[in-house]
């Protein structure tokens, strides 16, 4: 599953957990006497739900790709080309040291690819019906290659512990904000007040914003990792290659959903304070990190 879709997931897993959170009346564990907070309780009490939102989001990613892109699998190859797509894919993960993937492909005729899942020995790897038609032999097996190389990095499992981790600090000090400006803006003596639960959730949804930039910064890290595991099971004239082509294409239409495309290989522009939101490197710097 790709960044985006995955973050936004939490988000939404996360404001769920926030509601049935005070619903149930949880709250009233973490204060004594109905003042102070036990931090210690608190900070458990949020790792155990920021991980929890987190491994969901994990498990529903094959599920909610293959929706969200409308990406259909080849359970039985009816061309040579979809035949070459399942056995290029087999010999990749076969040397990558990877079960074989779910190989599907998506109806979209911007060049692009992704891998997800939560098991790296039964993964998915899709790519779009236009990069398929566009690009050469050699270039598509790079571009496979590097989606490989997200999955023999164990890139879904590490970004899962990133994402709980950010989740739990999040929530903890969401929580914290909301039960001081409680007290303090509020005058709430005992227990919590409406705007302890409304500045918390406002805090969360803020605090989490800020949060993902540890994440998109992961997820342009682990791009160059890709790129260098794709050389090393394509050829390094290949991946350079694949991703010159991509640069190129950068003026085509994009039409991924644009909260699909962190785990493909589009570019994506933006600038200034933009680029920390940024779920992929620049091209050329891709490029140049593999001497091209």
């Amino acid at each position: 599953m790709r960044v985006l879709l995955f973050l936004a997931t939490n988000i939404a897993v996360m404001v769920l957990v926030s509601i049935v959170f005070n619903l149930l009346g949880l709250q009233g564990i973490l204060a004594a006497n109905g003042v102070d907070l036990n931090l210690g309780a608190l900070l458990v009490m949020c790792g155990v739900f920021g991980f929890g939102g987190s491994f969901i989001s994990l498990l529903l990613s094959k599920w909610m790709a293959k929706r969200g892109t409308g990406t259909q699998i080849i359970e039985q190859p009816r061309t040579r080309e979809e035949q070459w797509l399942v056995d290029t894919v087999a010999e990749l993960a076969k040397e990558a040291g990877v079960g074989m993937p779910e190989v599907g492909i998506f109806p979209s005729q911007a060049a692009n690819a992704f891998a997800t899942g939560w098991n790296r020995n039964a993964a998915l790897v899709a790519v779009s019906a236009g990069l398929l038609q566009r690009f050469s032999p050699q270039e598509v097996r790079a571009v496979l290659a590097h989606e490989i190389g997200h999955v023999a990095n164990g890139d879904m499992v590490t970004l899962t512990l990133i994402q709980g981790v950010v989740n739990t600090f999040v929530m903890f000090f969401a929580r914290i904000i909301g039960h001081t400006v409680d007290r303090v803006v509020f005058k709430t003596e005992r227990g919590y007040g409406l705007g302890y639960y409304a500045v918390t959730i406002v805090a969360e949804l803020v605090l989490g914003i800020l949060a993902s930039m540890i994440v998109f910064w992961f997820s342009r890290w682990r791009e160059y990792r890709a790129d260098a595991a794709g050389a090393s099971l394509a050829g390094n004239g290949a991946m350079i290659a694949a991703l010159q082509r991509l640069r190129a294409e950068q003026g085509l239409p994009q039409d991924m959903p644009g909260e699909l495309t962190a785990f493909g290989i589009s570019e994506q522009l933006k600038e200034g304070i933009g680029g920390l939101f940024r779920s992929h490197p620049p091209l050329e710097d891709r490029i140049r990190a593999l001497g091209g």
